[in-house]
């Protein structure tokens, strides 16, 4: 485990700064591993347009996080705020990473995910509110009427994690 110790200042510091998804899952890891204690490497990370209530999922057995690229397309193009778009993707990345390590039940995935956002970014951080309400609290209000149907072409994103060892 790492000896670094955070502030809830340091962790909001590098969630606004980040400006890729491999800065806000570096963000994610050393979230849970100050908060729970634990970690797991080798996570990659596929965006796919997947139905609108569907923000992202982790496949059990697999290394890999699929996160809704239609989701986060709505919300930078309507909120336009880089500050709530990384707290979106980092509670969307944080849920998926809490299954990962082996939490199961939604139920206490969205308390731990909860739990950890304001153990890091305290409690009136938009990411704690996020995670505290659900990530669909910020789609209130827009209408998704015209929301295009899934198509299937998945991305992956390159440099998602640094690490020295090969996963297939």
């Amino acid at each position: 485990m790492s000896e670094e110790k955070f502030s809830v200042i340091d962790f909001r510091n590098r969630l606004e700064r980040a400006q890729s998804y491999g800065e806000i899952w570096d963000v994610v890891k050393a979230s849970v591993e100050f908060a729970l204690n634990t970690r797991r490497q080798g996570m990659m990370l596929f965006l796919d347009t997947l139905p609108i209530h569907v923000g992202a999922y982790h496949p059990v057995g697999t290394n890999n996080i699929v996160l809704n690229r239609q989701l986060v397309q709505i919300v930078e193009a309507t909120i336009k705020s880089k500050r709530v778009v990384n707290a979106l993707i980092y509670n969307l990345l944080l849920h998926e990473y809490l299954h990962a390590l082996g939490q199961f039940s939604e139920l206490r995935v969205r308390r731990m995910a909860y739990e950890v956002s304001k153990k890091c970014f305290g409690e009136e951080h938009i990411a704690t509110e996020i995670a505290k309400k659900s990530p669909w609290v910020l789609l209130k209000g827009i209408p998704l009427e015209n929301v295009d149907p899934p198509q299937r072409v998945i991305e992956i994103i390159k440099d998602f994690e640094k690490t020295d060892r090969y996963i297939v």
